[in-house]
């Protein structure tokens, strides 16, 4: 049952970060596009940077304690940048220089996006793994 539950938890966390994720690349879209002005725009993904953070903090905290060492490693650089920015304090985005910093901003978040889908993709693994695993008790 720990493990369903494990499972379970583990899904809900990265669909919860996908989904920050994408918020925040509409957000900065819409900024490319004129669709929303600069200060609404830097406010809003700041509001979700550190909730983001949080999360994958405690998706590696949840791998390390259950034993799931390879998806933990795939996690630990992503985690180690998050806390890297965050000990640097350049973790928010600054109204002032968000035009000249979009680009990258956009595809920082991309390349989250694009680790989470591998992670996403080897915890199905890790799980069809566990599922088909027959040691005899």
């Amino acid at each position: 049952m720990a493990e369903v539950l494990y499972w379970i938890s583990t899904f809900v966390l990265i669909l919860t970060l996908l989904v920050l994720l994408g918020y925040q690349l509409i957000l900065l879209v819409d900024l490319e596009f004129d669709y929303i002005n600069p200060y609404d725009s830097t406010s809003r993904v700041n509001y979700v940077i550190l909730p983001e953070f949080l999360i994958m903090a405690i998706f590696c905290f949840l791998n390390l304690i259950a034993g799931h060492w390879f998806i933990f490693l795939i996690a630990l650089p992503c985690l180690y940048y998050n806390v890297s920015m965050y000990i640097k304090r350049q973790h928010y985005t600054d109204v002032t220089e968000i035009y000249s910093k979009l680009n990258f901003e956009k595809k920082k978040r991309l390349f989250k996006v694009a680790h989470l889908i591998v992670l996403f993709f080897f915890s199905i693994l890790s799980l069809v793994w566990s599922l088909t695993d027959d040691e005899v008790y």
